[in-house]
């Protein structure tokens, strides 16, 4: 399919097409919060999974909120190892010749996780999730490949398993540094592919009221620049603690390189996760007067970005709607529409490219408009 766009006598071609894929399982800041996830199926997952982990530092934010939910919330949210008592079992620590996906190389744990899998007393584990540690930040798109190429490769292998996806924990650099190029990666690649993905990264990026914090170089500690000077001068997570009430709004403990917000955020999420992979059909609704509707579309950034001249955008919608995406330039032109037309719920991509010397090097933006949903997201023509 092609759209023609006449400008001063030139002609611009623009080629888009886009596809629905399987629907995938991303846990991310949308989700993040405690009052989402219904008690029945969190006592499901507690019947039903039985969990490997495998982490170090920054990994180990996951156990350490869940377990000061425990504490603030009582047994609801009990978890150990084996499950005893009616607990969530998880096997923390669960593996040996690795880490975590990037200790002590790149590879190493996808082998501890065939060993560990084989392991007749392993039988019954039915998830597995892996954490990174930091190495994302100076991973190639080579390395990402072969992450999500080895993932791939124990989903077929091992199909009574659900394996769970990661992308790595802020480290500053922002929106155009390798760290987010790569996560990206990751996540389109979960998108378009059905996976399930915990985004620890998303997670952290944003505070419980939805403010944006990756496009003002947050990190890890939860750290920003609040005034564009290149100083992290202020710290959302803090101050999201200081205007609440500790115990009501967001509960204590101590997660490793950040603050009790950031892992609060980590545990909910986490719970929301183990509930999705029990079976809750959260898009449908299905969990009963517990459940609080969320936002039901997720507009994912483009990838790869900068590009030239071509680009994919994703999204999700848990709700059928009209549906209309648009590119403008950075004066607020509208320069192309790549959809318009009514949608079921699904998730969907779209290939987007740009073949003229008339757009020039810098920014663009593209907006998804489905019901009352309307998100904008800036991405980088370089040529």
């Amino acid at each position: 399919m092609k759209i023609f766009i006449y400008h001063t006598l030139l002609i611009v071609a623009i080629s888009f097409s886009y596809t629905v894929a399987q629907n995938p399982i991303i846990a991310n800041h949308t989700i993040a919060r405690l009052n989402i996830t219904p008690v029945e199926w969190i006592d499901s997952a507690k019947a039903n999974l039985h969990i490997a982990y495998g982490h170090t530092s920054h990994g180990s934010q996951l156990i350490t909120g869940m377990d000061g939910l425990e504490n603030w919330k009582g047994s609801q949210y009990a978890f150990n190892e084996g499950g005893t008592n009616g607990a969530l079992d998880i096997d923390d620590y669960a593996f040996s010749g690795a880490s975590d996906l990037g200790s002590p190389d790149r590879t190493s744990w996808a082998t501890a996780t065939r060993n560990y899998l084989n392991n007749e007393a392993n039988s019954d584990v039915n998830v597995v999730i892996w954490s990174w540690c930091g190495q994302v930040s100076s991973a190639t798109e080579t390395d990402i490949n072969t992450y999500l190429n080895l993932m791939n490769g124990l989903e077929i292998d091992y199909p009574n398993v659900k394996f769970v996806y990661m992308t790595g924990h802020l480290d500053g650099s922002g929106v155009s540094g390798n760290l987010n190029q790569r996560n990206e990666q990751i996540r389109n690649y979960c998108v378009a592919n059905g996976k399930i993905l915990y985004d620890f990264n998303d997670i952290e990026s944003y505070d419980p009221d939805g403010n944006y914090y990756l496009d003002k170089d947050a990190n890890d500690n939860c750290d920003y620049d609040s005034d564009g000077n290149n100083s992290l001068d202020k710290n959302w997570a803090i101050d999201w603690q200081n205007s609440h009430t500790i115990n009501v709004d967001w509960y204590d403990c101590s997660p490793a390189h950040s603050q009790a917000l950031n892992g609060n955020l980590k545990a909910y999420a986490a719970w929301w996760l183990w509930a999705k992979l029990a079976g809750w059909d959260s898009a449908s609704g299905i969990g009963g007067n517990n459940s609080t509707p969320v936002n039901n579309f997720i507009l994912y950034q483009n990838y790869p970005n900068p590009f030239n001249p071509t680009t994919k955008i994703n999204w999700i919608t848990l709700t059928e709607s009209w549906h209309t995406l648009k590119i403008y330039n950075a004066l607020g032109n509208e320069i192309a529409t790549l959809v318009n037309e009514y949608k079921l719920a699904g998730n969907y991509n779209i290939e987007f490219s740009i073949e003229d010397e008339q757009f020039s090097s810098g920014i663009y933006f593209y907006q998804l408009k489905a019901g009352n949903f309307v998100q904008s997201r800036k991405m980088v023509l370089l040529k």
